[in-house]
């Protein structure tokens, strides 16, 4: 159903912005594996709302509650349920958007298809659906951690025209950390900040890259054919909101070189084998060949801007709106961890289904 992601490794999705709650049903998560809020709680930090001055000022604790599938702090082999309460709801500052269709967000097509929508926040289009990503995520990447050494890293690559110098084989999570964007070139951080800022004063929104670098990951990992590895990743990063495409490996710059400039020549030793270049992107065929793998996620400019706008109205009649309620002028920072979270869960499914396979 369009609600689940994954196949050995599930999760599935629920909640709307403005209701009780949001939260996940994680499936197929092995016993034994030593599991707290404590291990699920950092991720959601770096993804609530109110944490710095350049995203939504929604002030939400996103604190996370296990209610199933853990005994004694181990995982049971059983559905894992878990649920965050929100907490500031203001649905009075979306009044006008019970009967007008705001530009460039899901309303009217979920009007479309359903013939009904839950207009305060956005219901179930909101972002806030992605704490049940990143909550299952969490529990992904401390089994690809603990079980496989693989390490899962996404930073902000771009904002606009402003593009960070990033060595992906070196970059750190202090590094990714140490500023509010959450781009680990310092200087360049600081202009998306100011970027960030003043186009927040001016009621808009930017959009931007975010780049992803998955370490340690063996060869063999993925399918052949429908469920290749990088389709599987693809889908993932779509599957977020704003997001606008998936770039792996050399990507569209590809189309610039010839056979023999693009080819990873391979090498072994001791029976490690290796490529001498990694435009492949850790990937080929559909399948992990023991690479780096990395990709590159752009997300549009937030839809709400604080300026009027055409649109219609529930009678389908021409009418204007202005974006109103607390979001946030670019989405990059706190889809950060999205990123990472939908990796995470594309990879340990993998990783299962390997194991289920081949031994």
């Amino acid at each position: 159903m369009s609600n689940s992601f994954g196949q050995v490794f599930r999760i599935t999705t629920w909640g709307e912005s403005h209701g009780g709650g949001v939260g996940v049903v994680v499936d197929g998560c092995p016993p034994r594996l030593s599991l707290s809020e404590a291990d699920i709680q950092p991720d959601l930090d770096r993804r609530r709302p109110g944490q710095s001055k350049i995203v939504t000022p929604r002030k939400e604790s996103d604190t996370v509650t296990i209610l199933s599938g853990v005994f004694e702090g181990k995982t049971l082999g059983t559905p894992i349920s878990m649920m965050v309460k929100n907490e500031d709801q203001r649905s009075e500052a979306y009044a006008e958007m019970a009967t007008k269709f705001r530009p460039s967000h899901a309303d009217y097509t979920y009007v479309a298809k359903y013939g009904i929508r839950n207009w305060a926040g956005g219901g179930r289009t909101s972002a806030r659906e992605t704490i049940g990503r990143v909550a299952g995520g969490a529990i992904a990447r401390k089994l690809l951690r603990e079980l496989y050494g693989v390490e899962v890293l996404a930073y902000v690559k771009q904002v606009q025209r402003i593009q960070a110098e990033v060595d992906r084989d070196q970059v750190t999570s202090a590094q990714v950390e140490s500023n509010i964007v959450r781009c680990p070139d310092s200087g360049t951080a600081e202009k998306m900040i100011e970027l960030i800022e003043d186009t927040r004063s001016k009621g808009d929104s930017v959009g931007g890259i975010v780049e992803c670098v998955i370490r340690g990951v063996s060869a063999g990992w993925g399918e052949p054919v429908f469920d290749r590895l990088e389709a599987d990743l693809g889908k993932a990063m779509l599957s977020l909101p704003a997001s606008r495409g998936f770039d792996f490996g050399s990507g569209f710059d590809s189309i610039l070189m010839t056979g023999m400039q693009h080819n990873d020549a391979i090498r072994a030793k001791d029976k490690h084998v290796h490529t001498t270049t990694n435009r492949s992107g850790g990937i080929v065929g559909g399948i992990s060949n023991g690479e780096t793998i990395y990709f590159r996620v752009p997300f549009k400019p937030v839809a709400t801007v604080m300026h009027e706008q055409d649109t219609i109205n529930t009678d389908f009649e021409n009418t204007t709106l202005k974006g109103r309620g607390r979001h946030d002028p670019c989405v990059l920072p706190r889809a950060v961890p999205m990123v990472e979270a939908m990796a995470a869960l594309v990879l340990i499914d993998h990783a299962l289904r390997h194991k289920a396979q081949c031994g």
